[in-house]
């Protein structure tokens, strides 16, 4: 299924493969911290593939770097590596803004490139390789589509609204509007429950369990079979953990129901470490 599988790859740690919270201070432009996670991925619990995803979020800017490759019983069918990447601002209310994203994934047989450049919500220019076919039942991508949208790495670091504790329902009552160079699509969160996790290395505590559903735009053939699976799946839920020193939370489980059995992506490293505060730059004990 291309379409789930580019889901999992620009979201947690490319190439077939799907932190102590900072509770406090309102003034998010500030907030700094570092995450250094590592994932593994399987299929009808099946190893599958691992991954990295490296995210740092200064007062101004962030970047973003995942990796990922195929493990165990996958290598003996394919053979497949993958990075993507991303980076862009911070703006005056935290949120963040994506500039420049890229991913690659090779194969054995194949290679995919994709490069955008996104200013204020709008692609300012993208590049595919290979191109995207000209099937004539595609629904096409127009300028309208590539305006107002973000890239699916930026997309999955979610700010929590407000102060105080970020892991809150609320964070879930959105829509994110996606656009990875070849397909236009939304991912409607919505709230279903709090959990708890516990990865071998870093983060132990609460969690944010989120539903997904994938509702396609632009850029897809409304005849494909993955493309008709995948919009009606209601089981789909990412668990999303706070990230030190922010009110960024991120991915920590991805799960979600294929034609061959359960896909699951889980993180077994969660480090996360706040950055200095401007005031402890500057020479003076932070509050």
């Amino acid at each position: 299924m291309r379409a789930l599988r580019r889901w999992c790859r620009d979201t947690l740690a490319a190439a077939g493969v799907l932190a102590l919270a900072a509770a406090g201070s309102p003034d998010v432009v500030r907030a700094q911290g570092k995450l250094d996670a590592r994932y593994t991925a399987s299929l009808a619990g099946i190893p599958v593939g691992s991954g990295t995803w490296v995210i740092d979020i200064g007062d101004t800017r962030y970047s973003a770097a995942a990796s990922g490759f195929t493990t165990g019983l996958m290598r003996v069918f394919t053979s497949g590596r993958g990075t993507s990447a991303a980076k862009g601002t911070v703006n005056g209310t935290g949120k963040l803004m994506s500039s420049v994203y890229a991913a690659t994934i090779t194969t054995r047989k194949n290679s995919d490139e994709v490069r955008l450049s996104i200013a204020n919500g709008n692609v300012k220019a993208f590049k595919v390789e290979p191109p995207t076919d000209h099937d004539p039942e595609r629904l096409p991508v127009t300028e309208a589509h590539r305006h107002g949208v973000t890239d699916p790495m930026t997309a999955m670091l979610l700010r929590s609204p407000g102060s105080g504790d970020p892991l809150k329902p609320e964070v879930c009552d959105r829509t994110l509007p996606i656009f990875d160079g070849r397909l236009r699509y939304d991912l409607e969160l919505a709230y279903k429950r709090m959990d708890h996790v516990k990865a071998e290395k870093g983060y132990a505590g609460p969690v944010v369990v989120c539903s997904v559903h994938f509702k396609p735009v632009a850029g897809f053939i409304p005849s494909r079979s993955a493309i008709r699976y995948i919009t009606k799946l209601r089981a789909m839920e990412i668990w999303f953990a706070p990230m030190a020193g922010t009110r960024v939370l991120v991915p920590f489980r991805a799960q979600g129901p294929t034609p061959i059995g359960e896909a699951v992506v889980q993180a077994n490293q969660f480090v996360a470490l706040p950055g200095p505060s401007r005031a402890s730059l500057n020479g003076v004990k932070a509050q």
